[in-house]
């Protein structure tokens, strides 16, 4: 913007002397240095014009770029921007700066103050990043946001935008966000922007082109009980009635009904058919609750209502032949149920005492599903509690993956892998309520463990503890070259568990599987099974160190199985952090 000194608004801002206006003049241009600012210089229809030099898409420099119109178009990637303020035509490109001008006595005087609250706008090109699905603009925007806004804030921004603009609710992309809010504890400080820029991805991915959800509004009568609300909600999800149901939800939030009281309607209804969309709308429930815990519920209408859809449309496994032939599942898991009370009852003189883990974890292995269930129905009586019950479940789905033969087809790691984050989903439910309803879980989770039986036959041998070694540290430097080749499941498992063995720190380990997690493109069962063995990790290292070994161990095996990838995510990155520090990216050979 060019401007006479008599007339400047900015005479009380720090302009810096830049060029001749002769220079200017006849050149059509010129680039200069400034306290840092490398700035190019523009001549067009009789006004001075000032943009930093480095287009803001992908660090090219402007100068010599063509210039018309008032326009300036980068010569590299055609990205076109206004001269006077360098806003951008091209919402891919970002907005260059622009620095206000003022001719003096025939001589170029720059304004050097910043103009734009960085924080302001980066929060706007993260949502404009989110709407047009381009990835290179979030990860620039969650790289400059970091450390400057707190990472729930950049969380909230996804998790409004994906429930809000995903007609089919909740899915992988925000499962995939929450995950890696969750990781975030276990992981350097310099991956986790990059874990956040992977999940916002994964919702900009899911919510592409995608209509947005016109929320339904409460019932107006605000004096609806808590077990009324419950009893429609299960009835609507079993009509497959999404709007009735979503209406409970709402009614629900609106009425002040508690958090507990709400999380207690949605495990009821998504339990009382078998392992809904093999475990996938169980996890889902326990990833928006997880999810409405970082932003303290706010929101809470437009994230529950999203759950609705993924419970209505769900595959109910009483419907399946897998669960019904040659044996009834489903009848064998129906009479525990009529005896979970009387269990219960029994149990509750001896509440906690339990400690047979070991013992039921090679029955929940075998191929007796009545022995099963009967060790469970068992436990209760002696004293387990309902999370007891939900961890002994999810490790022994964990040792599905560890003791996972190569053998087998790889899309078995799959079948392998939906149990245990199901198991962990109720797990961590049950932690939140401890209800009979979602009990059921627990023993459907039992069955599906037992269903992928094949899976082991033979079981690969879980590594034991020798062969160790006085600097375990080293093992970890071996683990991403290990991972970048195929086929070295067994390798890698071995590797950590003699890491482990050999007394390596478990933080710096899980550290490790979540920098070479990110590194890969982005797989949703490998970031949920990788989220869900650390967290069963910590629960299960209080009372059984050498079983929460193993579940790192499985972890690992999983991973390397779906390592390496392409690795684009990672490049984009990466180009988007080296921006960030003012790299030339124009420079590599």
């Amino acid at each position: 913007m060019t401007q006479t000194f008599e007339n400047s608004t900015y005479t009380k801002e720090r302009y810096v002397f830049a060029a001749k206006l002769v220079e200017v003049q006849t050149e059509g241009g010129k680039v200069v240095n400034l306290e840092q600012h490398v700035i190019a210089l523009f001549y067009s229809d009789g006004k001075v014009y000032a943009i930093d030099n480095r287009c803001p898409h992908m660090g090219f420099p402007l100068h010599g770029s063509i210039c018309k119109d008032g326009i300036v178009t980068c010569p590299w990637h055609y990205a076109r921007f206004d001269l006077d303020s360098g806003g951008t035509f091209d919402s891919w490109a970002d907005d260059v700066r622009a620095f206000p001008v003022e001719i003096r006595d025939g001589e170029i005087w720059v304004n050097l103050t910043p103009q734009v609250d960085l924080v302001t706008h980066q929060r706007q090109r993260l949502q404009d990043g989110l709407e047009h699905g381009i990835s290179l603009v979030i990860a620039k925007s969650v790289i400059a946001l970091d450390k400057r806004v707190d990472a729930a804030e950049i969380f909230r921004t996804g998790l409004e935008f994906g429930t809000r603009y995903n007609k089919q609710g909740w899915s992988s992309g925000l499962t995939i966000l929450t995950c890696m809010m969750n990781l975030l504890p276990y992981l350097d400080n310099l991956d986790k922007p990059f874990a956040l820029y992977q999940g916002l991805s994964a919702v900009a991915r899911d919510s592409s082109e995608a209509p947005p959800h016109f929320g339904v509004h409460p019932l107006p009568n605000s004096n609806i009980d808590a077990n009324t609300l419950k009893n429609w909600f299960r009835e609507f999800i079993e009509r497959r009635d999404s709007e009735a149901a979503e209406r409970c939800l709402v009614t629900a939030v609106r009425v002040g009904l508690s958090r507990a009281q709400i999380v207690d309607m949605l495990f009821a209804a998504a339990t009382d058919h078998r392992y809904l969309d093999v475990g996938h709308t169980v996890d889902f429930i326990n990833k928006a609750l997880e999810a409405l815990d970082y932003v303290d519920w706010q929101g809470a209408e437009q994230v529950l209502a999203s759950l609705v859809v993924p419970l209505t449309s769900a595959s109910r496994m009483e419907e399946s032949s897998s669960w019904r032939y040659p044996v009834d599942l489903v009848a064998i898991v129906d009479n525990a149920f009529e005896q979970l009370p009387a269990a219960l009852e029994a149990g509750s003189r001896r509440h906690g005492s339990w400690a047979s883990q070991d013992e039921s974890t090679t029955i929940l292995l075998g191929d007796d599903p009545q022995a099963i269930v009967d060790v469970l129905l068992n436990a209760l009586r002696s004293g387990a509690t309902e999370e007891q019950l939900a961890l002994a479940v999810a490790y022994a789905a964990a040792l599905r993956v560890a003791r996972f033969n190569t053998n087998n087809d790889f899309g078995d790691w799959d079948t392998a892998h939906h149990p245990f984050t199901y198991a962990n989903a109720v797990h961590q439910g049950l932690r939140r309520v401890p209800s009979i309803e979602l009990l059921r879980g627990v023993f459907d989770g039992a069955m599906s463990v037992y269903l992928n039986r094949f899976l082991n036959v033979p079981p690969a041998r879980i590594p034991e503890p020798k062969d160790t070694i006085d600097n375990p540290e080293n093992l970890l430097n071996q683990l991403p070259d290990l991972l970048n080749r195929q086929q070295q499941v067994n390798e890698a498992g071995k590797l950590v568990a003699q890491y482990l063995y050999s007394g390596g720190k478990p933080e710096l380990l899980m550290a490790t599987l979540g920098k070479l997690m990110l590194r890969e493109n982005r797989d949703f069962h490998v970031i949920q099974e990788i989220e869900a063995a650390f967290k069963q990790y910590y629960l299960l290292a209080k009372s059984h160190k050498e079983g929460a070994y193993n579940l790192l161990m499985a972890a690992t095996r999983y991973l390397a199985a779906h390592a390496p990838t392409m690795r684009s995510q990672a490049q984009t990155y990466q180009m988007a952090y080296r921006l960030h520090k003012g790299e030339r990216l124009f420079e590599d050979g």
